[in-house]
């Protein structure tokens, strides 16, 4: 089995990756069978992204804090831990932002893509589900629409819902929502296309976040599941994604 190593900037990653690679070889990204990321979760992420085009899955190993995308780590037995792997398939969201200036940016997001207040004042945002209107105004910090993979992060400290991985379904979810009070959100089938277009724009800025990667002074967003783009990810049996989303639950 051909393995390709890559480790996030911290030192005990960068340790392990030395440490695997005299164990097992190395080979570039693109001859490699299996990808072993070494991190976090941001970082696994990271690695996600940027290996989108090849089609070898990702196996993480946490040497990062939280590591919920992540296996443990250890050194022995690691090619008999990637043949046994479970392979779990995510499709991430799509986003499309116009800026106040008329430019467009695109952006893919494996978790969420999430529209925060950018100044002082709450924003004001309306939603608009498959071209129907749903919320004139909605007074917020902010809201996000998550996919089931990344429903345990962002949108779950928002008090969103932990969604299972086979859900055909994404999560909107209000973040410290002011009118109409305490709205926790909804639930859309995953072909949905949501839009969010920011109200009084120029008076409450509000930025576009997909995966960590922010975009500034929005006018409108618009977010759908890709489906044409797939992640592979491998987990040890019996800790697959399904598993640990149900597990989080009861927590």
């Amino acid at each position: 089995m051909k393995i390709a190593f890559v480790a996030s900037p911290a030192r005990v990653a960068l340790s392990a990756k030395e440490a695997l690679i005299n164990r097992y070889g190395n080979v570039p990204l693109a001859q490699a069978d299996v990808i072993v990321a070494l991190g976090g979760d941001g970082f696994m992420l990271q690695t996600l992204h940027e290996t989108q085009s090849l089609f070898a899955p990702v196996y993480g190993m946490n040497r990062g804090t939280i590591g919920f995308l992540m296996n443990s780590y250890g050194e022995a037995d690691l090619v008999d831990r990637l043949h046994a792997a479970e392979r779990a398939e995510i499709h991430p969201l799509e986003m499309c932002a116009t800026h106040v200036d008329g430019s467009v940016s695109t952006a893919l997001a494996i978790n969420e893509v999430s529209l925060l207040r950018a100044g002082p004042q709450a924003a004001k945002l309306q939603i608009t589900v498959d071209g129907r209107l749903r919320m004139p105004e909605l007074v917020c910090d902010g809201a996000l629409v998550a996919t089931p993979a990344g429903s345990t992060a962002y949108n779950y400290s928002a008090h969103g819902p932990i969604l299972p991985i086979g859900a055909d379904v994404l999560a909107l979810t209000a973040m410290a929502a002011f009118r109409p009070r305490r709205w926790r959100g909804a639930l859309l089938p995953n072909a949905a296309r949501v839009q969010f277009d920011v109200l009084e724009a120029e008076k409450r800025p509000v930025m576009a976040d997909a995966d960590g990667k922010s975009h500034r002074d929005v006018l409108r967003v618009e977010i759908r599941s890709q489906a044409d783009v797939s992640h592979a990810i491998l987990f040890d049996p019996g800790h697959g994604l399904e598993e640990r989303l149900i597990s989080e639950q009861f927590a």
